[in-house]
């Protein structure tokens, strides 16, 4: 008993020959019309696979009932087993303890596997909860045959099952509740309450109740179906929410008056069986089936449905090889998509969908007769039991054929829901339905579905041109083109330009058809829309060239122009609008992309037609745009000169100027010129704001100089000569124009006094020989320090009285007087300063200083006299060789270098002197002068030489003069070397 649902043996199942070659289709299926490899599918499982338990039973069975993994099992006369399906190997047998003629009728287990229910032949009834060994009897059932219990759902827990329905073999329906717990000291008995609340018949009298199923919908409303053996009732009612009373006696209660909806077959075999499909995900059955004397009758169940819980009901008549006389029908067990029929020696599948058998197996003759098939709605698995042997069925993929079933019906949706993770069988299922709706010609719809197929791509677009449907190939195309991979890149490049030619001619069709203005207007925007798709930006921005060439083989403009937008070809947008002298378009695309290069090359064009706007938009982008290169823009106007275009040149270049502060020499000799011809007024003012300077003005000098002198701009003229510092042509150029302007030239050149008394001549004799006016003259003396009267008097003729230069020769004559006098004093003071130096020389020619023997040198404290030394009027006394080293560190470069080479020159006159040998007596009388000469020269060269050394190191004391007083601030200690003097200290 340890394996007896644990440890099992596969049986060999015979199949029947309809589901053998079901297998073999499903394993034979291919892709006919597509890119898939029609290759063979792997061998597939059965979906009904069937498993005989490894249990032998001690007695025979004889009823069986399975849910939420408990199974009971009746055994024998008095013997009841109990499984736990999760702990097979600990089973429970418990006794029933009945009377010898009575026999287990029907075992009853509610969906939570707690609450089992005994009927017994003899018309009693005993209970047995999960958690307890003892079988309690049911006192108030008894007297009733039980056929079916309708177990509530929604109320029932391990202890308590809730208000639930018992129908019986006199076609009466009880509500009854049933405790587990021991109850009060007066009742003791598990149940709570038994009541009638309702009887059912056939033709007049009662019929038995044969099974009994309670659903619970929403809004509190509640569904009750009851079958006897030709009859299916359905009962509908609310129960108000709120309420005490939770049993179902109101439902009856309100269908008293009227008849209960019921469906009756005129044929029954005695007894009938009912069976529902629950999905996992959902509370309530949503698909029926019923056992009955013509067939089995199934559908589906639909809450929502005021008169009727059935829809879509069929019947599936039974085969002619079921006879009544020797193969009865004894249960039914309804799947997903199949119902399987149990007869004495075999199982019959048949699929819901379309009636047909699709399994079948025979059990051997060595267990016996069939007794009994059922399904536990919990696990999904199905059980069937013999005598001798206990059998159960897994259900495997179920849904994997059912794709194939759906797609002959043409439900093609429900076919592609079915096979969604199977993309060999998703492109059959599109395939069949893009053929499907193409034959019906619904063309749009075929399209859509022959894109996501992978059959020949020409042969399905042959399908729609020789059907001339260019919309519904439009639509495949398009489809087509968004499946494909970034990475075909050959077959979107094929696709983009057949839809665009597609696009074209459509547009071309609707245009020329007035009525269809709407529909072409639509057409356009979805054209564009395909232009602007981002999906397939680099294909048409690679191939725009031969899109350009389309658009105009089919003279689309406007598409053309948008086109160009959206590949950002504003050159060719632009062009376009000023080849149809739409130049405020083109400026506005210009202004809008803003595109430096594009104002180059179009501005000369649109300052022909729209000078201020250009200016405008010019002046927009700012420093964004070089004004030396929109100089041929400005430039580029008629010889006559349009006086817009003139004044809107100028008003842009001083924008550049002075908002700009553009210093483009171009730039600025360009304004000059433009302000020289057309506007002088403003050519003054420039030049002075322009600066002073040379080396502040950015414009050419000698071009601005000319350019005024062609066009008789003397003043101007003049300010440039200023800046240019030609003071001698700018006064001269100044005085055909205004004297007080000359005056204000002449005295720019301030450090050149002769340069201003030559220029301040030209005036006075421009004034004495051109104006011929003496007061004026007169006041060039006034106004210039530098002239006297006497260089202005060769300029006045010879008969001019005296009378007008009185003035000016008196203070003249007077400032020569005291010119004279100064010079007096400072001849006197010379002499006397004179007189004083040669005493003072003759006063320093006798003194001298006295050196005792003792006196040592200040620098190295040892005795002067035993070398060269130094005396200072101050009193230190230095060798030689010591001040020496004391000044040479405090002298210029240039001064230690001279030093050095004066040293140098000593020591080369000591070895000629020292090198030089005695003359012989003849010799020395041939040529005794010239030795004697070149004797004195060599001893003079060397007293030259030491002088020059004492006047750079003595002249004065190296610790009472200059060279202590500037070293100051220098430390006692070399920083570089004051760690080393500090460690010799320790």
């Amino acid at each position: 008993m340890a394996s007896i649902l644990d440890e099992y043996e596969d049986s060999q199942n015979r199949r029947h020959p309809v589901q053998h070659s079901s297998r073999l289709a499903a394993a034979n299926i291919g892709i006919t019309h597509s890119g898939f490899v029609n290759v063979r599918l792997e061998e597939e499982k059965p979906i009904f696979n069937k498993q005989r338990i490894d249990f032998t039973p001690p007695e025979k069975i004889n009823h069986f009932a399975v849910c939420n993994n408990q199974l009971c099992m009746s055994l024998g006369k008095d013997t009841l087993l109990r499984i736990d399906l999760a702990k097979p190997d600990q089973p429970n047998q418990i006794e029933l303890g009945r009377k010898e003629d009575s026999k287990v009728h029907k075992l009853f287990l509610d969906p939570t596997g707690s609450h089992l229910v005994i009927s017994l032949s003899t018309s009693e009834c005993l209970y047995l909860n999960r958690n307890t060994q003892k079988v309690r009897s049911l006192s108030r059932w008894r007297g009733h045959l039980i056929e079916s219990v309708g177990w509530n759902k929604l109320l029932g827990t391990e202890t308590n099952t809730g208000p639930i329905l018992v129908g019986t073999s006199q076609g009466i329906i009880f509500e009854a509740e049933i405790s587990a717990s021991e109850g009060s000291l007066f009742n003791t008995n598990p149940d709570q309450y038994f009541k009638q609340v309702h009887a059912l018949e056939e033709d007049g009298k009662p019929a038995p109740v044969c099974c009994i199923e309670v659903e619970r919908g929403m809004e509190s409303k509640v569904f009750i179906i009851a079958t006897t053996r030709k009859r299916l009732f359905q009962f509908v009612g609310r129960i108000p929410e709120g309420s005490d009373q939770q049993g179902f006696s109101s439902i009856f209660s309100q269908n008293q008056e009227l008849l209960p909806s019921f469906q009756e077959f005129p044929f029954n075999m005695g007894y009938s069986e009912i069976t529902f499909y629950t999905s996992k995900l959902r509370i309530c059955p949503k698909a029926f089936a019923w056992m009955m004397g013509n067939g089995v009758l199934y559908g589906q169940l639909d809450y929502v449905r005021p008169d009727s819980l059935l829809s879509d009901v069929q019947v599936w008549d039974y085969t002619p090889d079921i006879d009544f006389s020797f193969n009865k029908p004894i249960s039914v067990v309804l799947t997903q998509f199949h119902f399987l029929l149990l007869l004495p020696d075999r199982v019959k599948a048949i699929c819901t969908l379309n009636g047909q058998v699709v399994y079948e197996d025979v059990f051997p003759d060595k267990f016996g007769p069939l007794k009994k098939m059922i399904k536990d709605p919990v696990g999904g698995l199905i059980w069937i039991y013999t005598e001798k042997a206990v059998f159960r069925y897994h259900i495997q993929r179920e849904a994997r054929d059912v794709w194939q079933m759906y797609m002959s019906m043409n439900k093609f949706d429900l076919a592609k829901e079915y096979c969604r993770d199977r993309p060999e069988c998703m492109d059959t299922v599109l395939a069949k339905e893009a053929e499907h709706c193409f034959q019906n010609k619904r063309y749009m719809e075929s399209a859509k579905c022959y894109a996501l197929t992978q059959n020949y791509f020409e042969e399905i677009a042959l399908k729609f041109i020789e059907a001339k449907q260019e919309e519904a190939l439009k639509e495949f195309l398009l489809k087509k083109l968004n499946n494909l991979k970034e990475s075909e890149k050959t077959q979107i490049t094929l696709l983009v330009m057949w839809l665009t030619e597609l696009y074209l001619n459509r547009l071309g069709l609707l245009e020329s058809d007035e009525g269809k203005y709407g529909l072409f207007l639509e057409t356009r925007e979805e054209f564009r829309k395909f232009l602007c798709s981002s999906k397939h930006k680099e294909c048409l921005y690679n191939n725009r060239t031969t899109i350009y060439d389309l658009l105009a083989s089919h003279g689309n403009v406007d598409d053309m122009v948008y086109f160009s937008v959206i590949m950002q070809d504003y050159e060719r947008v632009i062009s376009h609008y000023c080849q149809h002298d739409d130049y405020g378009a083109a400026l506005e695309v210009l202004s809008k992309h803003c595109d430096e290069k594009l104002f180059y090359k179009f501005s000369p064009v649109l300052m022909q037609h729209i000078p201020k706007k250009v200016v405008d938009a010019w002046i927009k982008m700012g420093n964004r745009l070089d004004p030396k290169k929109l100089i041929p823009a400005l430039v580029n106007y008629s010889q006559m000169g349009s006086t817009q275009q003139i004044n809107e040149t100028i008003r842009y270049m001083e924008f550049c100027v002075y908002q700009l502060v553009v210093t483009e020499e171009a730039i600025h000799n360009y304004l000059l010129s433009l302000y020289a011809k057309y506007k002088p007024d403003s050519l003054l003012s420039y030049l002075e704001q322009a600066g002073t300077h040379a080396s502040d003005i950015h414009y050419d000098l000698k071009y601005a100089l000319r350019l005024c002198a062609e066009h008789g701009y003397l003043q101007a003229c003049v300010l440039v000569y200023k800046i240019m510092e030609l003071y001698e042509e700018a006064v001269d150029l100044a005085l055909q124009v205004d004297v007080d302007l000359a005056k204000s030239c002449a005295d720019l050149p301030e450090d050149d006094e002769e340069l201003r008394k030559k220029l301040w001549l030209k005036i006075a004799r421009h004034v004495v020989q051109e104006e011929k006016d003496v007061k004026k003259a007169m006041n060039c003396l006034s106004s210039c320090n530098l002239l006297k009267i006497e260089d202005i008097l060769p300029f006045f003729p010879d008969f001019v009285t005296i009378d007008h230069f009185k003035e000016a020769i008196c203070s003249s004559l007077e400032e020569y007087n005291q010119h004279i006098d100064e010079l007096k004093r400072e001849m006197e003071e010379a002499t006397e300063s004179a007189k004083r130096i040669r005493e003072d020389i003759q006063e320093m020619r006798n003194k001298y200083g006295l050196v005792e023997s003792q006196e040592k040198c200040a620098v190295c404290d040892f005795p002067l006299l035993n070398r060269p030394f130094y005396l200072f009027l101050c009193g230190h006394m230095f060798h030689y060789d010591c001040l020496f080293q004391e000044v040479n560190p405090h002298l210029s470069s240039y001064k230690q270098s001279k030093l050095e080479e004066l040293q140098k020159k000593l020591a080369a006159a000591s070895r000629t002197s020292k090198s030089r040998p005695r003359p012989a007596p003849k010799e020395k009388e041939e040529g005794g002068d010239s030795a004697s000469l070149g004797k004195g020269s060599a001893s003079v060269s060397r007293e030259q030489i030491k002088s020059d050394i004492d006047d750079i190191i003595a002249c004065e004391c190296v610790y009472c003069g200059e060279l202590m007083i500037k070293s100051i601030d220098k430390p006692f200690i070399d920083p570089l070397k004051f760690e080393e003097e500090k460690s010799s200290w320790l």
